[in-house]
C-alpha cells in the first residue's frame, strides 16, 4: 500500500509539473506570436506611407520645376533688349 502511495503522489507531481512546463510552453508561443504581430504592423504601415512620400515627392519636384520656370523666364525679361523702332536714343540739345 505504501508502494502504491509512493507511486500515486509521483504520478500526480509529474502530471502537475509538466503540464505547467506545457502551459508555459504556450504562453511563451503566443507572446512570439503577439511580437511578430507588431513588426508585422510596422512593415504594413512604413508599405501604406509610401505612396504618400512618392507623391510629396512628385509635388515637391513640380513646385522646384514651375519655380525654375518663372525664375528663367524673370531673368530672360530682365535682361532683354526693348527698343522702339523710332527711338533713337537720348536727344541732343
Amino acid at each position: 500500500m505504501r508502494r502504491n502511495l509512493g507511486v500515486t503522489v509521483g504520478l500526480v507531481v509529474w502530471f502537475l509539473l509538466t503540464g505547467c512546463g506545457y502551459n508555459q510552453l504556450q504562453a511563451l508561443d503566443e507572446d512570439v506570436k503577439a511580437a511578430w504581430s507588431e513588426v508585422q504592423n510596422q512593415y504594413q504601415r512604413r508599405a501604406d506611407l509610401v505612396p504618400n512620400l512618392v507623391e510629396v515627392v512628385k509635388g515637391a519636384a513640380k513646385f522646384e520645376k514651375e519655380t525654375l520656370t518663372q525664375v528663367i523666364e524673370a531673368r530672360s525679361k530682365a535682361t532683354a533688349v526693348n527698343r522702339k523702332p523710332n527711338h533713337r536714343g537720348p536727344e541732343q540739345p
